[in-house]
């Protein structure tokens, strides 16, 4: 992370004096020469494929533009990312994750989508999934896929232990502790009936602050969580690994830093998980058990809604890119266009563009297509703010902090208060 700061901190340097004076205007006529682009992206074997598919297929369309792929893992892809951006080398298309959108808009590197409504239309997004890829009221990137967050329940655990499903459209954090503790019960500790959570990323933090009328970072960028909201959080994940409803710490921060299919809802350990919703294919695989989707506890009471879309990656155009307008050209045909969106299906995510979701819903296996059912059904709220410059660290702390409390290292109000200017610290020092 230090060495990513570095290289971003050269890219703010060559983008503050540059910016403005690169590239050319993204409304502008297609080019009727040959013109190639670049494009880049990380991900598996098998997205590779299928991305490549659909550049033969956009090339098919529009013979006059190449575009070469440039894709790797998502360990060496920021730091290369970084790395052109500060040699003033930057791909045409990015792919780019919300941990990082507002460093690379906020240092001038991206460009403002707005700029290209000519070649690239966003009518069938909604406005709630556009606001995710906003930067200071500017649209730099698009929505890929969306998810959502949302409780995992294995049915047929429910069912083995006698307890019966809950309603999820008025259950609260107290109803899904007490049922917890009736299979925690009832399966003689076998098996428990929650899995913890806190560790690999911010979304149950964040829905926590948004029911409690709060949020996580204010318009400004500043950590705006109230230290008692933080702390009422922890205090829960803690009194259910004390009561038994969660597993003992340990075996918490044991499944949190291994892969899927070694945590609690794909051994059939834990009846009841937070995960995204799109996870729900892979955690069937991997369970071999009847898992549903519940709407998370708490929505009903809570003071605004705490339920968001979280892109599941985003599409941005280089501002210093020589062919702005034939970039928005290809990021229009990934996200606009059908034939594409039948390669791609959901490996990217459920698709953000609704139109594209209804058309390639019938392809989708069952359990996708109930992911797609969650997305259609819930109400969610504004999009969070987009994670400020210097705070792509916050999963690393916020791990850190949980299990701190879990093994009883520090109390929830400690480790609030020290996560609070821990982070501020960070987005400060950025």
């Amino acid at each position: 992370m230090r060495k990513l700061g570095a290289i971003l901190l050269a890219a703010t340097m060559t983008f503050g004096v540059a910016a403005c004076g690169g590239g050319s205007d993204a409304g502008e006529e297609l080019s009727e020469e040959p013109v190639t682009l670049r494009f880049t992206w990380w991900g598996s074997d098998a997205r590779h494929q299928r991305t490549q598919q659909v550049i033969d297929l956009f090339k098919k369309e529009h013979p006059n533009i190449t575009v070469k792929g440039e894709f790797k893992d998502w360990n060496g892809y920021w730091e290369s990312l970084a790395t052109t951006v500060a040699a003033n080398d930057a791909p045409d298309i990015i792919q780019m994750d919300e941990l990082y959108l507002a460093s690379y808009a906020e240092r001038g590197a991206l460009l403002d989508l707005g700029t290209a409504s000519k070649h690239l239309k966003t009518g069938d997004f909604e406005a709630s999934a556009l606001d995710t890829g906003k930067v200071d009221g500017k649209q730099y990137a698009l929505p890929v896929g969306l998810a959502a967050y949302s409780i995992v329940v294995n049915t047929d655990l429910l069912a083995q232990y006698g307890v019966q499903l809950p309603d999820d459209s008025t259950w609260t954090w107290d109803d899904l502790k007490r049922i917890g503790g009736e299979i925690s019960k009832a399966s003689g500790g076998k098996v428990t009936g929650v899995q913890s959570w806190g560790f690999n990323d911010a979304g149950g933090l964040n829905i926590w602050a948004r029911q409690a009328g709060a949020s996580l970072f204010d318009d400004k960028g500043n950590v705006a969580i109230p230290p008692a909201v933080l702390a009422k959080y922890w205090t829960y994940l803690a009194d259910m690994a004390k009561s038994g409803v969660a597993p003992p710490p340990s075996v918490t921060v044991e499944r949190a830093s291994a892969g899927l299919d070694q945590s609690g809802t794909a051994t059939n350990t834990s009846v009841f998980a937070t995960w995204w919703n799109t996870q729900l294919t892979s955690l069937t695989a991997a369970s071999g058990k009847k898992l549903k989707l519940l709407k998370l506890p708490g929505e009903a009471t809570a003071a605004s809604p705490g339920a968001y879309y979280k892109p599941s990656m985003f599409w941005s155009i280089s501002s210093r890119s020589k062919h702005p307008a034939e970039a928005a050209l290809f990021v229009d045909f990934l996200a606009n266009n059908e034939a594409a969106a039948k390669v791609l299906l959901t490996d990217r995510g459920v698709p953000a563009n609704t139109k594209i979701r209804t058309a390639i819903t019938p392809q989708l296996a069952e359990t996708d297509k109930a992911a797609v059912a969650y997305l259609d059904t819930l109400k969610v709220g504004a999009a969070p703010r987009v994670t400020p410059n210097g705070a792509s660290s916050i999963e690393a702390i916020l791990k850190r902090h949980t299990e701190e409390v879990l093994f009883g290292r520090s109390t929830p109000d400690e480790a609030a208060a020290a996560f609070i200017k821990e982070l501020q610290a960070e987005i400060d020092a950025a």
